[in-house]
């Protein structure tokens, strides 16, 4: 009889890496930015990924007031948000979101793209954006922009 032994070992929360990557967003359009953050976010391009386990990497992404939608959405995409009071409806467009708050856009993007599960909060606190190039996580990054994007 052939005895077969387990060629892969699960991956343990101690053993994780996590590396930093960092996305310039300026001239890009947002529904093409935000797949390959929530990617780096999950840790899908790591080969011992799991959907149990937060494999993923830290995400900085700059430039987030100078991002592109296609078509009409500029002017009529509008955010939402209900404080659960009546009269609570509070609406916003898009131009106007981009000029007061553009990280808002962004993170709120990702935030719908990722899976609601436990583990969403902890992915979404591994997000950093900023609105123009400045961010104080340049030590942490230990080449050039890796990650440009599409």
């Amino acid at each position: 009889m052939v005895q077969l032994t387990q060629s892969t070992k699960p991956v343990r929360e101690k053993e994780i890496k996590r590396a930093w990557h960092l996305i310039d967003v300026k001239g890009k359009i947002l529904g093409r930015i935000v797949p390959e953050a929530v990617n780096l976010l999950q840790g899908k391009q790591k080969t011992n990924y799991s959907t149990y386990l937060d494999s993923g990497d830290f995400v900085i992404i700059i430039n987030a007031k100078h991002i592109v939608v296609s078509g009409k959405k500029s002017r009529t995409k509008i955010y939402t948000s209900y404080s659960g009071y009546p009269g609570g409806l509070k609406s916003i467009r898009f131009e106007d979101l981009l000029k007061k708050n553009p990280a808002k856009i962004v993170r709120h993007a990702i935030s719908g793209m990722l899976p609601k599960n436990k583990l969403r909060d902890r992915r979404l606190a591994r997000l950093y954006v900023f609105s123009d190039e400045k961010h104080p996580y340049a030590d942490k990054l230990t080449r050039k922009p890796e990650r440009s994007s599409v």
